[in-house]
């Protein structure tokens, strides 16, 4: 093979310039050339070399110049394609299409029935061609003399014997017998009068005998003499009759090929099949009415498996690309060209479908720009990121904006396409905001789609800008009155919950989830509740991580190295919810004593002298259990019947004895205040015998208290004496008098209303721990 392909190159170097290299030797039988594969050297495009050897083969000469000659003449859709010729004394190459021989199909039973009628009917109509239009005779019809083209049709070739009726010298009648294994389908009236009576006979008596033979062998895959053609078995049964007339032994009476034809292309005739229809109509589909367009297609998607791959890709596919972009084709039709597509290489797809893309997007029809968008992701892979960013997504951005809702619905749904393709810039920049328009969209399912959208281009996004924009963006479709926008806004969170912040997450993000848990519609409560379950898990492993606490603890003054803690530290040893206050509060009450002092704004915190009362020594102050107030050692006894010699007699009282234990039992009574009388009534009425009314006292404060906006004491308002008698060492006051400790009465002075000062009622009274706690 080598020393053969070096030969080939020191004849060319010789000869005239042939603008093609030879590839590998491809297999053909029955043939007077060599067939190699080859590529044109200025693009490097494939082609097919026929090769013939003058010096070793001079015998064949003349088929040989007559099949250049004859080639370079002839034009027809079913003939091979002709590139380039070159002839000298040594050598003849012909340059054409890239060809595979139609025997390796044959052999291998690769073709399926509906394809081999399809190549047929191809072959039929150039053989119509030649005996008709040409009036020549063919003479070589026969699998070795056929091609399969790179778009998978039946090309005809063999042109050594092709001769006019009209040539005196053709080349059939004097060289007829120099075709390899020219016996084996040589018809009946050659092999008894040879060549010359070719003459004699119909123009298509050879060749119609001679397609009959091949439709045998197609069928069946081979083909050694004319005594199986009377075998009929593997051909289809519309084709029987037909076929037998090919095969008559006078040629007078034998079927024409262009009769064959005819005959097939009748109402339920052999030719009458989805797939040859197809091809006829193809041509014309960008004229024929939508209707037609419709029925074109329908039978396109029938035969979609029995069609060549090849030859959707280069004959289907371009027709329908022309249809799409100037005939009308529509939706319909690009669909089709998806689906073929598909299928294609790379440098196929950038060279047919992608330039119609590109002016597809800029087209301002609507219906072309939404079967552009449905079918993006059909055409992602094969586009490059440049052709995205630069002439797709700027053209594309214009459907954000349209009037059409259906466009801008489709525009949002391809952003989850695109974005693998799109720059940084262009993702976080110009995509962002046009996504902001959509997320306040008119239309309740665009600004839902949106939502969704921005969840699953989350990780996308840069991290400088993501959790701004989608905290934004996703706490405002929680408001949105449509009840989807808020179930998307609500999987969004959860589907990029790892993307926020603790801080964001227990700050910003769950403030707004909770509204959703009461919400009117079951399906976002659901939602809320599982998006709110990941949230919280989220918090909850974070705060695991954070220190007990970050502020200093600090020492009770005058107590070196003592760590309790302060009030409102939590105590770990209690049991009640409650307890870390209550021990903590009792705890410090151990390290106080000494006196009441002023605080730090210069008032004195303990209990101010009424102003009834007359100067007397220094009051020793005690906190009487329960009450929550200090009191005078020397002023009247108020506590339930307890005289002031028992209050002598009372030691200072600690307030860290048994004050827990007691507190808990202890039934607290109102206590009476300070700017009022010491003295105490009874809880109920009972017969005064001549004392003066105290319940008409009583009214008579009350109306002087409506009229000088004046508060009763709180000691009037609940007596805390026992029903029936005064307290105990105090003589009933009859004058109005305030009562002191020996019993003295005392004038009471009166100030003008507009003096009397409104006295705070005490704090510690006020919060009534017997009856809250």
């Amino acid at each position: 093979m080598d020393f053969l392909k070096s030969a080939v190159a020191s004849a060319i170097s010789k000869g005239p310039a042939f603008p093609y290299s030879f590839g590998d030797r491809v297999d053909i039988d029955q043939s007077i050339w060599s067939l190699y594969n080859g590529t044109k050297r200025e693009d490097g495009s494939k082609c097919s070399i026929f090769s013939f050897d003058v010096t070793a083969n001079r015998a064949c000469l003349p088929l040989a110049r007559n099949a250049l000659r004859k080639l370079r003449t002839l034009r027809h859709p079913g003939v091979i394609k002709v590139l380039d010729t070159v002839e000298t004394d040594s050598y003849i190459y012909i340059a054409t299409e890239r060809l595979t021989p139609l025997n390796w199909h044959i052999k291998r039973k690769s073709l399926a029935e509906e394809t081999l009628k399809w190549g047929l009917h191809n072959v039929a109509k150039t053989v119509k061609f030649i005996n008709t239009e040409a009036t020549s005779v063919h003479g070589c019809i026969r699998p070795s003399s056929i091609f399969l083209s790179e778009s998978g049709e039946w090309k005809l070739g063999g042109f050594d014997t092709l001769s006019s009726v009209k040539d005196d010298d053709a080349v059939l009648a004097a060289c007829g017998s120099l075709i390899p294994d020219a016996g084996r389908y040589m018809p009946p009236e050659i092999s008894k009068g040879g060549w010359d009576v070719f003459r004699q006979n119909p123009v298509h008596a050879i060749d119609a005998y001679n397609f009959g033979t091949l439709i045998f062998e197609v069928f069946n895959g081979s083909f050694l003499g004319s005594d199986q053609l009377t075998q009929v078995k593997s051909i289809p049964p519309s084709m029987h009759q037909s076929y037998k007339r090919l095969l008559n032994p006078n040629p007078k009476a034998r079927l024409g090929v262009s009769q064959f034809l005819d005959q097939g292309r009748r109402a339920g005739g052999f030719f009458q099949t989805p797939l040859i229809q197809v091809t006829d109509d193809i041509e014309s589909l960008g004229l024929k009415a939508e209707a037609e367009r419709e029925e074109v297609l329908g039978k396109l998607d029938e035969v979609a498996d029995d069609f060549p791959a090849d030859f959707f890709k280069m004959k289907v596919l371009p027709e329908l690309l022309k249809s799409v972009e100037f005939g009308g084709g529509g939706p319909k039709i690009f669909g089709t060209v998806m689906q073929i597509g598909a299928k294609l290489s790379d440098d196929e797809y950038d060279a047919q479908i992608t330039p119609v893309v590109l002016r597809l997007f800029a087209n301002p029809d609507r219906a072309i720009r939404v079967c552009l968008l449905d079918n993006l992701p059909l055409m992602i892979d094969h586009l490059s990121q440049k052709i995205v960013n630069d002439k797709i997504f700027p053209q594309m951005v214009t459907g954000f904006t349209d009037v059409a809702p259906v466009v801008r619905e489709q525009t949002v749904k391809s952003v989850l396409t695109v974005v693998p393709k799109l720059s940084d810039r262009t993702l976080n920049g110009e995509l962002l905001r046009y996504l902001a328009k959509t997320a306040n969209d008119e239309q309740p399912g665009i600004r839902t789609n949106t939502t969704i959208c921005l969840g699953k281009i989350a990780r996308n996004l840069g991290a400088n800008t993501r959790s701004k924009v989608l905290l934004a963006a996703f706490t405002r479709a929680l408001r949105d009155p449509f009840v989807h926008a808020r179930s998307a806004a609500l999987m969004a969170l959860a589907a990029t919950s790892d993307l926020f912040s603790e801080e964001d997450c227990a700050t910003k993000l769950l403030p707004g989830i909770c509204p959703s848990l009461i919400d009117k519609e079951k399906v976002v409560r659901e939602q809320a509740q599982k998006c709110l379950d990941i949230y919280l898990h989220t918090i909850r492993k974070y705060s695991q991580t954070l220190p007990d606490t970050v502020l200093p603890t600090t020492p009770v003054p005058g107590e070196p190295g003592n760590n309790t803690p302060r009030m409102g530290t939590v105590q770990t040893d209690t049991s009640s919810w409650a307890g870390w206050a209550i021990s903590s509060f009792t705890n410090k009450l151990t390290a106080a004593s000494g006196e009441i002092q002023a605080g730090s704004n210069g008032q004195s915190t303990a209990q101010q002298r009424p102003a009834s009362v007359p100067l007397s020594k220094p009051d020793k102050t005690v906190l009487v259990r329960g009450s929550g107030m200090p009191l005078s050692k020397h002023s009247p006894a108020i506590d339930q019947g307890f005289s002031s010699a028992s209050l002598d007699n009372t030691p200072d009282f600690n307030d860290s004895q048994n004050f827990g234990d007691e507190w808990g039992g202890f039934e607290e009574e109102p206590q009476a205040s300070s700017t009022t009388a010491a003295a105490t009534t009874a809880s109920k009425p009972f017969d005064d015998q001549g004392e003066p009314d105290f319940a008409g006292w009583l009214e008579a404060q009350s109306k002087a208290k409506k009229t000088t906006k004046n508060p009763l004491p709180k000691g009037l308002t609940k007596s805390t004496q026992p029903a029936g008698r005064p307290a105990l060492g105090v003589r009933p006051n009859t004058t109005g008098h305030a009562a002191t400790k020996k019993g003295i009465l005392v004038p009471k002075k009166e100030k003008p209303p507009t003096e009397v000062k409104k006295v705070e009622p005490d704090p510690e009274e006020e919060d009534a721990w017997g009856d809250a706690w």
